[in-house]
């Protein structure tokens, strides 16, 4: 750190990134449940070692939506350690935080509240594995956020429209515009943004001497047609992207020719999967910022895991295998053993001199075995590493090459086919598997009333959020729906003409998909209420049943004290239920003294409240002569990303004049819509022996 520590000064923000910390994956396993917050206490060791202005986190700090207690106690405990001291803070917020932080109960920045004694303050956005589910739409970070540990940024709850306003911070001369987009379902987000309903605000005044930084949490590799995100649809004025939700280490800034500017990729801070990607030695970022220069610097972590993943191909090793020979799988399993012994060998070495780093390595092994091999006994094989791997049960991974026929029907070339494993294959979604069935199925079984789509979408909702009652709204709802169509309609009630309309009226839903994204997020809004109300209804029946028990028993006997004593309890704990439900009263605003700025701030609560209405047969609904008007209609979408193994990390970015913006330091903004076409700015690149501070960039590069 000699070599930054002349950097720092008035005017450098420091900023140490990370992303997917996913605390809490496999905190029940013996070997590797603590690894998560073993990792994230040395990444607060490091923003505390180097004394940096801030941290930014890019999503997934938990890697349950529900964390448990543990998980919890552990990321509070770290934050309470490490980012909260005497240590004043030298940055100011110029932005509005009302509008910043408008979903917390405390919209303003944590180092500014009295009440708190901030060191390191903590930027955030959450991830598809935090966020935000339920009747209130809160998720974990929201409880950190109103513990005053983390300042969540970043969320957006339009499905239709979305504005991303800047935190705008000044640390002397210079000033960095913090943008954040949580994590969206990725196909929305990408229909959002081909039909321009994606604006990012920018200040009108003084455009060019803001670094502009945006986080986002989507797929930056294809994974389908719309299931990402491509870079392009990202706007140009931005200077560096931060982007989140891939685990594979891309740190280095890469760039973007085409909207000139740069990517970094921090990948996860755990290792979740047995990928090629995870085995990429993980990293932290220190990112230096001044005026419009930046330098990122790379800091490896320590206490990571060690990772190590081969591939074998028993069709390459003819001398050694063949398929003929009685024990040939006695021959594979040696050879796979051997190959075992010089990964842990391989471990070993590279974990001396390292205390903090975990002894048990893990060890992946991907067998090939297409030609007429067979896989020997993965329980067998695995009870010998026991004691010295952290993954015993998924050493080996047994996988096949697809076999394709050739056309002309000669024989097959074996080394002309992709060796594809099963895990690294595209994987099928819920509601994919259910439009899937219901297009392959016979006629009989085939949907008439409902659509695939609603029904795919409330399956998931099932699958990913447990929600119970999902599928039963989504049925009452569209039921109702296609109930008011017909009334409309004034269709006689014959079942022929009935039948016709209902197909029409199904085929017309199908293609309007703006109007079957509606229906599911109002049957998701149904289906959450529906399991509040079961729960207060539950507990309250419960109450009951204690209460007659108490009186059953006090009739029996007028000595018997614990009936008295469970009737009691079961009054106090139902009322106490039933408040959990009202509104307190929120505090309006405030003033923070503890920063250089003081601001006004309001709070802004949302409420989602859908009671379920009763459900009548098709026939039954020309008994009723009142008409129900529908309901208006809205969308939904999905993410992606894109890897470069590009290891720049000086970085200058010069400023350039634009087309038609104007901006302001304060909270006035001018809106700008994505993939707007303005001047391409000048690039330019430093070795990492040279100041990244110094000389001003001359060179320009025009599109």
């Amino acid at each position: 750190m000699s070599a930054l520590s002349s950097q720092d000064d008035e005017d450098t923000f420091k900023i140490l990134i990370a992303t997917d910390i996913h605390l809490g994956y496999l905190e029940k396993d013996p070997v590797r449940g603590n690894d998560t917050f073993v990792t994230f206490n040395e990444i607060l060791e490091q923003a505390q070692k180097n004394e940096v202005d801030f941290v930014l986190l890019g999503g997934d700090l938990f890697h349950d939506n529900k964390p448990s207690r543990k998980t919890i106690h552990s990321c509070l405990e770290s934050l309470r350690k490490y980012c909260m001291g005497d240590r004043p803070i030298h940055f100011e917020i110029l932005s509005d935080q009302a509008v910043n932080f408008q979903y917390s109960k405390f919209p303003w920045v944590n180092y500014q509240d009295g009440n708190l004694n901030i060191s390191i303050p903590i930027f955030s956005i959450h991830g598809n594995h935090d966020d935000p589910t339920g009747a209130d739409a809160l998720c974990a970070l929201d409880i950190l956020s109103c513990a005053g540990l983390v300042n969540h940024f970043g969320r957006s709850a339009s499905v239709e429209k979305i504005d991303i306003s800047p935190i705008l911070l000044r640390k002397g001369g210079t000033k960095i515009a913090l943008y954040g987009l949580g994590a969206i379902p990725d196909e929305r987000l990408y229909r959002m943004f081909v039909n321009k309903q994606v604006t990012m605000l920018r200040p009108k005044e003084d455009e060019d001497s803001w670094f502009n930084l945006f986080v986002i949490h989507q797929n930056r590799s294809k994974h389908g047609a719309t299931n990402y995100i491509p870079e392009q649809f990202l706007d140009d004025f931005i200077n560096l992207v931060v982007w989140g939700h891939e685990h594979e280490c891309k740190i280095a800034p890469v760039p973007n020719e085409q909207q000139n500017f740069y990517v970094s990729q921090p990948g996860s801070a755990v290792v979740t999967s047995l990928s090629p990607g995870e085995a990429v030695k993980k990293h932290i970022g220190l990112l230096h910022v001044k005026g419009k220069k930046m330098k990122m610097h790379k800091i490896a972590l320590e206490t990571v895991r060690t990772f190590y993943m081969e591939d074998v191909v028993l069709a390459d090793h003819p001398d050694l295998f063949n398929p003929d020979n009685p024990k040939v799988t006695q021959a594979i399993q040696a050879f796979c053993m051997e190959k075992v012994e010089m990964m842990l060998d391989n471990a070993e070495r590279e974990r001396l001199g390292n205390p903090r780093q975990p002894e048990k390595p893990l060890i992946r092994l991907r067998v090939d075995y297409t030609g007429g091999f067979e896989p020997f006994s993965i329980f067998r094989f695995s009870q010998k590493y026991v004691d010295k791997v952290a993954n015993p049960k998924d050493i080996i991974h047994f996988f096949r090459r697809r076999e394709q026929k050739a056309k002309n029907g000669s024989n097959i070339n074996f080394g002309d086919l992709v060796s594809r494993p099963v895990s690294d294959g595209m994987t099928l979604r819920v509601e994919d598997l259910v439009k899937q069935y219901f297009q392959t199925a016979e006629k009989k079984v085939q949907l008439s009333l409902l659509t695939e789509r609603g029904m795919g979408e409330a399956v998931q909702e099932f699958v990913d959020k447990e929600e119970k009652d999902a599928i039963e709204e989504l049925v009452k709802f569209q039921l109702e729906k296609t109930q008011r169509f017909l009334k409309e309609r004034h269709i006689d009630a014959v079942e022929e003409k009935i039948d016709e309309e209902v197909r029409k009226f199904r085929e017309c839903r199908r293609k309007n998909a703006e109007e079957e994204d509606e229906e599911v997020r109002e049957a998701m809004t149904r289906a959450r209420a529906h399991r509040s109300e079961d729960a207060v209804l539950v507990s309250a029946s419960s109450d009951e049943e204690l209460m007659d028990t108490g009186a059953k028993a006090s009739g029996d006997s007028d000595d018997d004290l614990p009936a008295t004593v469970t009737r009691g309890r079961g009054r106090g704990r139902g009322r106490a239920r039933g408040a959990r439900g009202q509104n307190s009263t929120v505090r309006g605003s405030s003033r923070r003294g503890r920063g250089n700025t003081s601001q006004e701030s309001a709070t802004s609560s949302r409420t989602y409240k859908s009671v379920p209405a009763k459900n009548k047969s098709i026939m039954d609904a020309f008994k009723s002569l009142k008409t129900e008007p529908f309901q208006n209609s809205s969308k939904s979408f999905s993410e992606d990303i894109i890897d470069d193994d590009s290891d720049l990390e000086d970085i200058r970015i010069t400023p350039s004049s634009k087309v038609n913006q104007r901006f302001s330091t304060t909270s006035s903004f001018s809106k700008r819509g994505s993939q707007s076409q303005t001047t391409s700015r000048g690039v330019d690149f430093e070795s990492d022996e040279d100041d990244p501070f110094q000389s001003a960039m001359t060179s320009r590069r025009n599109r």
